[in-house]
């Protein structure tokens, strides 16, 4: 729900959706180019990505970076892929279904209490996880995220128990959590 006040006076609206956005990971738009294209300072890239606020980005579930496509691969043949739209589409509602008969709830929705219940880890895949948030300072925010990213990664691959694999996965999607490196 999100609350508009105005005029002293407030409304109340539903508010559930899905937040999808891009950038360019540096004022060129050239960082990590494989010619070497970018010549932007780390202090240009830092500064560039400081126009987005820590707490908004922290709201973001998933920072996945897109590289340059090579030009081959831009006249890919139809049965070229691994998986077809239709069966990408029926992994994803399985793995909806899954949720729902689990929490009767989507992942994105657990609160904590459900998260502990539902994101269990390993000691060692913990101690992973708290590793990466103190050397990433990553805040409660994100360390609750990760593992509900987590947790939807193992419903993908049919797991009823989130592995080192799909920790680490959820975990690399934290792109703009890291320092840039031009």
């Amino acid at each position: 729900r999100i609350t508009i006040s105005r005029a002293a006076r407030q409304a109340e609206f539903p508010a559930r959706f899905q937040f999808i956005a891009a950038m360019n990971p540096c004022p060129c738009g050239h960082l990590g180019d494989p010619n070497g294209r970018c010549r932007c300072t780390l202090e240009q890239v830092q500064r560039y990505r400081a126009r987005i606020s820590g707490p908004l980005l922290d709201r973001i579930d998933m920072h996945i970076e897109v590289p340059k496509l090579p030009k081959e691969s831009l006249r890919a043949r139809a049965g070229d892929t691994t998986e077809t739209s239709a069966t990408v589409r029926e992994r994803v509602e399985a793995a909806r279904t899954r949720q729902m008969q689990r929490s009767a709830k989507p992942n994105a929705a657990l609160k904590n209490k459900q998260i502990e219940k539902f994101c269990r880890l390993s000691e060692a895949d913990q101690r992973l996880l708290e590793q990466a948030i103190e050397r990433l300072g990553l805040s409660p925010r994100a360390y609750h995220r990760i593992l509900k990213v987590a947790r939807t990664i193992a419903d993908l691959a049919s797991s009823e128990t989130i592995q080192t694999s799909h920790l680490t996965e959820a975990l690399s999607y934290r792109r703009l959590d890291r320092a840039p490196a031009p």
